[in-house]
Order: structure tokens, then sequence, then C-alpha cells
């Protein structure tokens, strides 16, 4: 099982996966991340490097310990109403096997979290939600659907996720399973025997806006050793690279894939974060949706754009962002260097007449401000199989 590093009295508590003591042998860079001990990079030696972790994914394939994500099971007669009522998108149009972005909000129309719905059967859901949102995720989905005949359980510790994802990906996972993965499309799921265990959830989802898988199987140490190592062997055929959270960032936002607490948070609503394509307002009734309806009529003050810098520099998380007259007028959610596109690139929230393609802005970088300008996003996208 996933375990929780004993300390000191007033000391925060660390969490560690049941792959922790993996990464330390390989090397790996640990990090605290939403109270998580957790891999940033892997070392140069095996070919890791946030750069080098990056690209494999783009290229090729890179191996991710997803574990610190949070599960949430509802399972009974009433668990697609329990589902419709806490999530914005529409989790009626699934088929068994299917998956779907959406959201949890607040009555006020903000982000409790963003989620992953899978429909696992006839009356029942498994929600894939954050690291540093774990337990308050799970109390306000309990809290919200005590009116519905259905089950909620925390299977957050029950699971090692492992994702595997780039264009090689489905190469190196159909090595190791019975499943036939051809036949599973993007954002659908199955189950098949992987490494030896059965009955074992494969989804076709990822956060890297590339192609490939993320398993499910259970949270013990020695098991889940035993399928990375065995993974690692089924990959070194395709130059396969262990990956960090520092790759993982760079390739959400690449993708313009949001984070919460830096694109979502409790103070941000739906329209700002540009996420309506999730939100289906023909729903009859979820919560948020009366506050959107007024949010709707009022307009947004604020919005999210791409910006790609083009004086040298690199936007960071927090930085400013000015208009032409230096006047501050909004601020960067997410920025860093993109390894695949070869250009500094962030996300920002701005005032919506400055969110035109090609607008000039600024960023403040150490008091001086330094050339951007809004772009298309997302900055990259899939190529199309042809």
């Amino acid at each position: 099982m996933s375990s929780v590093e004993s300390t000191p009295a007033g000391a925060t508590t660390v969490r560690k996966t049941a792959l922790n003591a993996v990464h330390r042998q390989m090397g790996a860079k640990m990090v605290d991340f939403n109270g998580w001990e957790m891999p940033v990079e892997y070392p140069a030696s095996i070919g890791g490097g946030i750069i080098n972790e990056h690209m494999a994914v783009r290229t090729g394939v890179g191996m991710f310990d997803v574990s610190h994500m949070g599960d949430i099971r509802l399972v009974g007669p009433e668990a697609l109403a329990a589902v419709q009522h806490i999530s914005m998108n529409d989790a009626s149009r699934l088929a068994v096997g299917q998956a779907q972005y959406s959201a949890l909000l607040y009555p006020q129309a903000t982000f409790v979290d963003d989620v992953i719905v899978h429909r696992l059967g006839e009356e029942e859901y498994l929600l894939v939600i954050n690291a540093g949102t774990r337990e308050k995720d799970f109390s306000w989905v309990r809290g919200n659907t005590r009116q519905f005949d259905c089950d909620v359980e925390d299977l957050s510790d029950a699971f090692t996720q492992i994702a595997i994802q780039g264009p090689k990906g489905v190469d190196v996972l159909q090595k190791l399973t019975d499943a036939d993965l051809s036949a599973v499309k993007f954002y659908w799921l199955t189950r098949g025997t992987v490494c030896g265990l059965r009955n074992i959830l494969i989804a076709r989802t990822g956060y890297t806006a590339e192609d490939g898988f993320e398993i499910y199987i259970p949270a013990d140490e020695a098991t889940s050793a035993r399928v990375w190592y065995e993974i690692l062997a089924a990959g070194k055929e395709f130059e396969l690279v262990p990956c960090g959270l520092g790759a993982r960032n760079t390739l959400r936002l690449e993708g313009k894939l949001p984070l919460y607490g830096h694109e979502i948070s409790d103070t941000i609503s739906v329209w700002e974060a540009g996420l309506d394509r999730f939100c289906k307002m023909e729903k009859s009734e979820f919560v948020g949706r009366d506050a959107l309806v007024k949010a709707k009529a009022e307009s947004v003050k604020r919005t999210l754009v791409g910006l790609e810098m083009v004086e040298r520099g690199i936007a960071r998380d927090g930085y400013k962002v000015l208009d032409s007259s230096r006047r501050e007028i909004g601020y960067v959610t997410s920025g860093s260097p993109a390894p695949f596109l070869k250009k500094n690139i962030a996300l920002a929230y701005v005032p919506p007449e400055l969110s035109e393609v090609g607008t000039a802005l600024k960023v403040e970088i150490r008091g001086q401000g330094v050339g951007a300008k809004v772009v298309p996003t997302p900055f990259y996208k899939r190529p199309k199989k042809v």
C-alpha cells in the first residue's frame, strides 16, 4: 500500500507511493509535491533529465508513477444520478468502458477539482482526482451525494497507478497484456491481464497531451516494483524512459492541460478557465449550474490565454502580466520553457479585451517588462495518425 511517513510532532506528514523505494534505487531526485514525496526527474545516466524525459514522451515513450492521484468509486442504482449532480459534464453520454473529462464545482461555480469520470459498469463510476485535493474531494463528493442510492468509496490507496505515455506506449504495453489495445479508443478503458495480474483496469488516458495508457494495479510494494521493472524491460527496445513530475508539468503545459491551484481553483470559474466545452448546461441540474447561468449573463472579467515570450526571459508561475503601458493587468498561472516546441511559453489570466491572438503584452521578470504575445492554444497538438 502507499504509505505515510511518520514525522516528529509539529512536522508535516509526507506520503510515499508504493514505488518510492524504486525511485530512490534509480537515483531519482525526490521533491515534496502536495504532501507526497515524488520523483521530479531521473539521472541522465539512465536517459533522464526533464528535457530528455519530455522528448521521450513526445517522440517515443515514457513512464510515470502517478499513484498520488486519488480514486473515488460510486456504485449503486443511483450512481449515475449522483455523478450527474456533482459534475459539470454529461455522464449519461458515457457507454460502459468510456471516460470523460469533467469537474466538480462549488455552488458559486468555481472548482472543487477537475476529474476524469470513468464508467466501469452499468451502475459503477470511478472519479480520478488530484493528489493535493484527495481528502477535500472525497468529503465533498460524499457530502453532496447522500440523497442518492449509491455507495461512495475512497479507493485512493488501493491502486498503484502507472502511466505509459507517448506514441510507442501502445507497443510497450501490448507486450505485457492480453487485452487488444488497438481496440481501445482514446478516453476509453478495458480490463485485462497485465504482467500476470488479472482483471487490471487499463485506460487510454493521460496528462501529457500524447497518446498513452494508465494502468491500475494493487498497491503493495512488491507487486508495484515488479510491474515497474517489467515495463522498463519491455520498453527497452523502444528506449522507454522513466519520467518525473518535471516532465509531466512541461508536457501538460504544452497541451494546455489545467493544473489545480494554477489554471483552476476555488476562486476561478468555468467560463474564465475556458472549459465551457466540457460544461453541459443542457443538463437539468448540477451543483454550480445556477451560478454559471448568472455569470454567463454578466460576462467574464478575465480569461485564460497562451503566451509566447518574444524577448529573452522565462515567465514563471505567479509573475505579473503587463499591458503596453506597463500597467498590471493579469498574472501567469504556469510558465516554463517548452522542450519540444523550443520556446518559452506560459498560461495567464488577462482581461478579455487583451486576449486576442497577436496582442502584445509584457511579463514582469526581475522588475523588468519582458515582451510576450498572445498565441493560439493548445501550444502543442498531437499529430493525427495517417
